[in-house]
């Protein structure tokens, strides 16, 4: 049944603090919901042989290292934006599903691009590849590292699909899309590295694709669904698209220009991956000086940022960046939803897109 009034169930007004009360109680159940699948794992794999539980616990130290939660986070907002209930038992498990995806992308992200550290900790496949050196075993200790991790996030996106599964069947649309999607983006992601040529529309479709639906549009869809509700799905999408380009966008600058001690992951990355962000595709459409420079084997990451400090595109991203939470939050304005999750929404275009790591 598709619901299309989001009152609360009951006759009490809904304040900012109570809807922020009920999110938080919802995220920690979430949190709960995650650490005691994890330990069923362990306790499950331990039973068998202790070596077995290395990738699980390469998924869990992952998981208990913190993160910012937004996935999880959206998925709630928009399911008790729609009018879901609180104490419904699929919003749960699928807000922990969309958590352990990201587990899945982020170890595998660390692999393609050879990141060395990830939330102030050695990688997945950085931290098993001193392990093989330490212990001095067979084989090439770069390989063994990054099997590892491989074979870690696919066990992430295995347990994601198991959460998930917890939910309505209602969600598997949203949830089969989501995750092409964000594995497309990644590919896409690749080659453009690969490649290396000056294309902004695809940098930005890059972005949406691998980085804006799958952390804010699809969360706030897979909410929605779950509360019975199709009414939201325009604005979602608009809010969605907009302020997911906005969080991509911050991410670049925060790449660039951010402190390692914060962001905890390497500064300068995308520089030495030739990651081809919007931030770089501007700059080299207005400085060819921006390419030779990244291209540039050995080249040194402070020159490339003052360089892109000269063209002003920085600047022109951060514009591009209000203008973006401006468009997204203008496009709940008449969606069919209480002025207490307006409001919570558009606080949380604001996180996103000025986050500092």
């Amino acid at each position: 049944m598709t619901t299309e009034v989001t009152a609360r169930p009951d006759d009490h007004v809904l304040t900012t603090d109570s809807a922020r009360r009920t999110t938080q109680h919802l995220l920690e159940r979430v949190e709960h919901h995650l650490r005691d699948f994890l330990t069923a794992e362990n306790d499950l794999w331990t039973a068998v042989d202790s070596r077995a539980t290395v990738p699980v616990a390469a998924v869990a130290d992952l998981i208990d290292s913190g993160g910012k939660r937004l996935r999880p986070a959206f998925c709630v907002m928009g399911y008790l934006a729609a009018g879901g209930e609180a104490d419904a038992p699929g919003v749960v498990p699928a807000a922990a599903a969309l958590e352990m995806l990201h587990a899945c992308a982020l170890i595998h992200d660390d692999v393609m691009d050879a990141s060395g550290q990830r939330r102030g900790a050695p990688t997945v496949h950085v931290k098993h590849s001193a392990k093989h050196r330490d212990k001095a075993w067979q084989g090439e200790e770069r390989r063994f590292g990054e099997s590892v991790a491989i074979l870690a996030g696919d066990l992430a996106l295995v347990y994601s699909d198991q959460l998930m599964a917890e939910a309505p069947s209602a969600v598997v649309p949203v949830w089969s899309e989501l995750r092409a999607e964000l594995i497309i983006g990644q590919y896409m992601d690749v080659a453009a590295a690969a490649e290396f040529a000056v294309d902004p529309e695809l940098s930005r479709w890059i972005a949406l694709a691998k980085s804006g639906r799958y952390t804010i549009h699809r969360p706030l869809v897979v909410g929605a669904t779950l509360a019975g509700s199709t009414a939201l799905g325009t604005a979602f999408e608009e809010y969605g698209a907009t302020v997911g380009e906005a969080f991509q966008l911050r991410d670049d600058l925060l790449g660039a220009f951010g402190n390692s001690a914060e962001t905890g992951k390497p500064a300068g990355l995308d520089f030495t991956q030739h990651k081809m962000t919007l931030l770089l595709g501007w700059a080299m459409q207005r400085d060819e000086r921006v390419h030779d420079l990244v291209t540039t084997p050995g080249h040194d990451p402070g020159e490339v940022r003052d360089l892109l400090l000269g063209t002003g595109v920085p600047d022109d991203v951060e514009r591009h960046i209000a203008g973006l939470v401006e468009r997204g939050r203008a496009a709940l304005d008449d969606a069919p939803m209480d002025q207490v999750w307006r409001d919570e929404l558009g606080a949380m275009a604001l996180r996103v897109a000025y986050r500092k790591a």
